[in-house]
């Protein structure tokens, strides 16, 4: 649609920083509402504060992340999800609530943005409701939405065509056999791949080569391997796809051999869905095929999206910025963009927005507590800093620069203890202080190995990695934000979705990164205690083996047929946090995160051709917004030299030089 409105719209910089700022306040409750007053004047005011010209590469660094699971019962023979919410899904109401103020439901129901939302969001339940001609058609409709991260709007139809697609699974189509049977295992049902895929193997158990040239069987034979809980049928799956799409390459037109380039490095199951999301638009796009419907749809929820995180991302910095730990503690990191891509990656949802601020906090003091461990503060220093992990009071005998980092860490607590009672009527602030006092606990060990040039065997180090990590920290105050309370009951099942993808962590991270963001040894590295305990063994291969079977301990919490009493949301971030390692740590050979910098650009800079326009509108107010408040808008841009982190891109920082660590 031709929008010509900006002929007659002179964008004033304060209007539009009000306009947005009106917009996004009291974001937790009323996400959906807020973001779907995304018309073009609202991406003019984002534009203001945002430029995707100024984007600078990111480099180095990261923290954890979580994964995700689903829910189970018995239904026809399987074990099926709740009806209401699939494992990492929140549930979508399509219609706009009235907890906003009638001028502003007044304009948001009017805006452009919102008319396409409602248009594209009825097209599509008007096809999933149409009575194909085969269940395979359906099938491949809900993959489409599944792969664009909008299949949450139509959980009670997704659920009625896996029913009737049951059949599929029995058939002699490898492509329909796969696909049912990936798709199945995604939404909760339990069904067993050995049984399915017997039929495509010879009596040895190894698949026929006939299978060998269907193409687009073994992409999704390729996909469904990668949700393996054990399975010896889905060893051999992934052998099998992996060789044969390989030769197929070179005999591949050009744009169908990238396709499966990225299939196979990207593989669709540990890849981050929002950023498969694009790629998989693409290639909708150049398909002989039309899904208008569901592209149109799967543009308007990206947009809504971005101008929500792009909110939550301003909100991250005046925080920071306020907060003044950068300036007070010099060697600590400064990466604010960075460390909401976490947050934002981890939590799907509109519904999520303040949980993600909050997070990102959560997020920033894991990271600034490592510096003072590692880089600035002394031996008794640290020893003291252990009691102010249980009494604040006790804070008062150390150095300026703690105290302020101690006050600002009890304030996110306790705040977050303040949203969870409201909120949840839970009380979980012994449950937090315990987990900071577990993370200062691995922080001293670290040190103490340090200091004592005492070396660690690989298992014990790998053993505080998990916790240094900072992932169990994180998952602990996510638990409690997302409702759910920590009993003994539950507590094995718990331990183990966060301990997986806290271990695929800090197995990636020690598998180059301490060399590359110039850790010189300070928190040591299992890939070189590996090496040191067996000088003849690959620890690279080694390392990729433990990762791969931590995904696998991980898909069976997440899709086994126990029932899981954790909120799907909550199993949702621990499978968003094992995927965002990856693109956290895949350092290229010019140490740089070619991923991560491009899956930023996309979900936070990314701009529909029609915005342009604005864009350009408003390029002499953005120069002049920038002078007046460099901070606010040009944080990307500024670099400083950091031992973690050599010339990254940080919020709102200037170069410093590092002080040396204290003894």
């Amino acid at each position: 649609m031709q929008d010509t409105s900006h002929n007659h719209v002179k964008p004033q910089k304060n209007v539009y920083i009000y306009i947005l700022c009106h917009i996004f306040t009291h974001s937790r409750s009323s996400s959906l509402l807020r973001t779907l007053y995304a018309s073009r004047l609202v991406m003019a005011a984002a534009h203001a504060c945002f430029s995707f010209s100024s984007f600078a590469p990111l480099l180095h660094s990261a923290l954890p992340v979580a994964r995700s699971g689903g829910q189970s019962g018995r239904n026809s023979g399987f074990f099926r999800p709740s009806p209401v919410i699939y494992p990492g899904r929140e549930p979508v109401s399509h219609e706009l609530s009235d907890d906003f103020d009638f001028q502003t439901l007044f304009f948001l129901k009017r805006s452009l943005l919102y008319v396409q939302y409602r248009e594209s969001l009825l097209n599509v339940q008007a096809l999933l409701h149409q009575h194909p001609k085969s269940n395979k058609g359906m099938l491949s409709t809900v993959d489409h939405l599944k792969r664009l991260c909008i299949d949450h709007y139509f959980q009670d139809e997704i659920d009625n065509i896996m029913e009737s697609s049951v059949d599929l699974l029995h058939g002699d189509d490898l492509l329909d056999a796969t696909l049912s049977l990936r798709l199945m295992r995604e939404v909760g049902y339990y069904v067993s791949a050995d049984d399915v895929l017997q039929k495509f193997t010879n009596d040895n158990g190894d698949f026929n080569l006939r299978h060998s040239k269907d193409l687009r069987g073994l992409l999704s034979l390729h996909d469904m391997s990668h949700l393996n809980m054990g399975e010896a049928s889905l060893y051999k799956a992934k052998e099998f796809s992996s060789k044969h799409l390989k030769f197929s390459l070179k005999y591949l037109e050009p744009n169908l051999a990238r396709y499966v380039m990225k299939s196979l490095d990207h593989p669709y199951h540990v890849s981050l869905k929002q950023y498969k999301a694009r790629h998989h638009l693409s290639y909708l796009q150049n398909l002989p095929t039309m899904h208008t419907a569901i592209e149109k749809l799967a543009l308007v929820e990206f947009q809504m999206k971005k101008l929500q995180h792009q909110s939550g991302m301003q909100e991250v910095k005046r925080w920071w910025v306020d907060l003044g730990l950068s300036q007070e503690i010099p060697a600590a990191r400064d990466q604010v963009l960075k460390w909401y891509m976490w947050s934002m990656t981890i939590l799907e949802g509109f519904s999520f927005s303040r949980y993600r601020v909050d997070a990102t906090k959560v997020i920033s003091m894991v990271y600034i507590v490592d510096d003072i461990f590692d880089l600035v503060a002394t031996q008794e220093e640290l020893s003291l800093s252990l009691m102010s992990a249980y009494y604040l009071a006790a804070a008062e005998s150390l150095p300026s620069y703690m105290i302020s980092c101690y006050k600002a860490l009890y304030t996110i607590t306790n705040d977050i203890v303040d949203m969870v009672i409201k909120e949840r009527g839970l009380n979980p602030i012994n449950h937090l202080k315990q987990a900071w006092a577990t993370l200062f606990d691995g922080f001293m060990i670290e040190g103490k190995w340090l200091s004592t040039n005492q070396v660690p065997t690989s298992e014990d180090y790998l053993r505080n990695g998990v916790i240094t990590s900072g992932a169990p920290l994180l998952f602990m105050h996510l638990l409690f934000m997302l409702g759910h309370d920590l009993t003994e009951d539950n507590n094995d099942h718990i331990l183990r979705v966060i301990s997986c993808p806290a271990k695929i962590m800090r197995l990636w991270d020690n598998m180059g990164s301490a060399k590359d963001e110039l850790q010189e040894g300070l928190d040591g590295s299992y890939k070189d205690l590996y090496q040191r305990e067996n000088p003849h063994a690959d620890a690279e291969k080694h390392m990729l083996d433990m990762i791969a079977g931590e995904w696998e301990d991980l898909n069976r919490e997440c899709f086994s047929q126990t029932k899981s009493t954790l909120p799907p949301s909550f199993i949702g971030a621990s499978l968003n946090f094992a995927r965002m390692v990856s693109i956290m740590y895949g350092y290229d050979d010019e140490q740089r995160l070619p991923a991560l910098e491009d899956y930023t650009r996309m979900l936070l800079f990314w701009i529909m051709h029609a915005t342009v326009v604005y864009e350009k509108k408003i390029g002499p107010v953005y120069e002049e917004n920038q002078t007046q408040n460099h901070t606010n808008i040009a944080f990307w841009q500024t670099t400083h030299t950091h031992p973690h982190d050599p010339e990254i891109p940080l919020t709102g920082s200037t170069s410093r030089t590092m002080p040396p660590r204290g003894t």
